[in-house]
This record gives C-alpha cells, sequence and structure tokens, in this order.
C-alpha cells in the first residue's frame, strides 16, 4: 500500500472515532422498533423536607389582623429579591428537623411533605389558638426549587426555579443546555436522602429516560454532566475541526521531516 493510501485511511479512522455522531446529542430518541409505545407512570414521589430546607409560610384568616404576628415579614418582588427575602425571612429547618413559628414555638418537620405540614400548623392553630369562625387558612411552600448542575453545560451552579415540580430537561435547559462534548447517555444526579446520598445515573438520549425515578428531580439534587471522550482526544467536535487538527498535525510533520532532511 503506498503512502497516499496510508494517509487517507488514517484520515479517514481519526474522523470517523473523534466526531460525535449526532444520535449522540439527540435527546430522548426511540431506540426500539416497536410501533406501539406503552405508556408507564411516572415514578414521582412527593417531597419530603430535610434539614435546611427553607419554608416560605403564610396564614390567613377573615380579620387579617388576627393573623397580623405571623406574617411580619413580607416577600419582596423579584426573583433575585425573592431569594433573599426568603433566606431571611422564610423558615429554615435546623438540624433537629424543626421550624421556630411565632406562638407555637418550635413545629417538627423533618420527613413531612409540605401538604403534611400545611395540615398540622392549620390544626394545631385551630385547636390551641383560632375558632373555626376565624377562617384559619395556611400556605406552606418551600422557598423556590433549588438544584445545583456541574460539568459540561453553559451554565453551572446552584439554580432555583419558582414551580413546585422540575424535570431534568427543564433544569438543564435553565442551565443552557448540555454543551455537544457532554455525554447526554450517562448523566448522574446525587440525591440526598436522611440517611445518606445515592448517585443515579440516566441516559437523555433514550425515551425510556422518562421512567427513570431522577427523571423528575426532588429539591437539593446535584446533576453532573461528563465529558466525551473525544474532548479529552483534543480533535474536534465535528468532522471539520477534526480534519483541520489532522492537516495542522500532517503539515507540522511534514515540516519537520523535511527540516531533519535537509
Amino acid at each position: 500500500m503506498n503512502q497516499p493510501k496510508i494517509y487517507l485511511l488514517i484520515i479517514f479512522s481519526v474522523l470517523l472515532t473523534s466526531c460525535i455522531p449526532s444520535k449522540d446529542l439527540i435527546y430522548l430518541q426511540k431506540k426500539d422498533d416497536s410501533d406501539s409505545q406503552v405508556v408507564e407512570q411516572v415514578n414521582l414521589k412527593p417531597y419530603r423536607l430535610q434539614t435546611n430546607d427553607i419554608l416560605v409560610i403564610t396564614i390567613k384568616a377573615i380579620d387579617p389582623r388576627l393573623v397580623e404576628i405571623f406574617n411580619t415579614n413580607g416577600v419582596q418582588s423579584g426573583a433575585a429579591a425573592n431569594e433573599v427575602s426568603n433566606y431571611f425571612s422564610g423558615y429554615s429547618v435546623d438540624d433537629h428537623g424543626n421550624i421556630l413559628l411565632p406562638i407555637l414555638g418550635e413545629v417538627n418537620v423533618l420527613g413531612f411533605t409540605v401538604e403534611e405540614v400545611r395540615i398540622k400548623i392549620e390544626k394545631l392553630l385551630n385547636e390551641q389558638y383560632f375558632k373555626k369562625e376565624a377562617g384559619i387558612f395556611v400556605v406552606v411552600k418551600l422557598a423556590g426549587f433549588r438544584y445545583t448542575i456541574n460539568g459540561e453545560v453553559t451554565s453551572t451552579g446552584t439554580k432555583i426555579l419558582y414551580q413546585d415540580k422540575v424535570n431534568i430537561m427543564e433544569a438543564i435547559a435553565n442551565a443552557g443546555d448540555i454543551a455537544i462534548t457532554g455525554d447526554r447517555k450517562d448523566v448522574k444526579v446525587i440525591r440526598r436522602y436522611p440517611q445518606g446520598s445515592e448517585t443515579f445515573s440516566i441516559d437523555l438520549t433514550d425515551s425510556k429516560a422518562t421512567n427513570s425515578p431522577v427523571f423528575y428531580l426532588q429539591p437539593n439534587d446535584y446533576i453532573l454532566v461528563k465529558p466525551l471522550k473525544q474532548k479529552t482526544w483534543g480533535t474536534g467536535k465535528t468532522g471539520i475541526e477534526s480534519l483541520s487538527t489532522i492537516i495542522t498535525l500532517l503539515s507540522l510533520a511534514t515540516t519537520t521531516y523535511l527540516l531533519l532532511k535537509n
């Protein structure tokens, strides 16, 4: 085999191995040949409160003056203002799983859902301090849906979304999407539990990802997008970039050979 053919073979081989195929970049592909798609129930469990969570609690009554002491700290307007205001005026779950409310004192919320906390506070108020005619109404929410994302995404860091449910596609979109060098087939989600943490893997190129227990995130989840091997090789993300790299290397090798020969 002559040298030109050898060079062409090398170039062709490098292009095949270094380029990122489009199938590795497309989300939620249908990877089986079946025409019908079975609809499965999404594994979405209600979030149970943990230490360091922050709750925003609003208590209402027919006569607002009756509950003024509970609502002394108003929430400012604007997303950034909300985050700061919630930190200082929200109710933080301490290391023992309690929040400290005016008059009621310490209320344990560890392991409860926000709906269970709402019912618990409403019951305590009606049983101990107010009559039914007062029309006590309690609203309990998390102070934003907080998660952290790192790795091959446009914008890393801790993010806050002001909605009750967030799936991993929304979280990644909020971070500016996964870069072309990110591994969509093995996205790691580290989930914290009271007894410790657990790491999950999800393939976002497969439509079956919607059935994963981590497709719907929980507050304080940590998402890690690993780089593809092509980024480590440094040959380029596309065929044009890889070809440019190869041409540069061949030119350098030829120049070095000619200089040494002379």
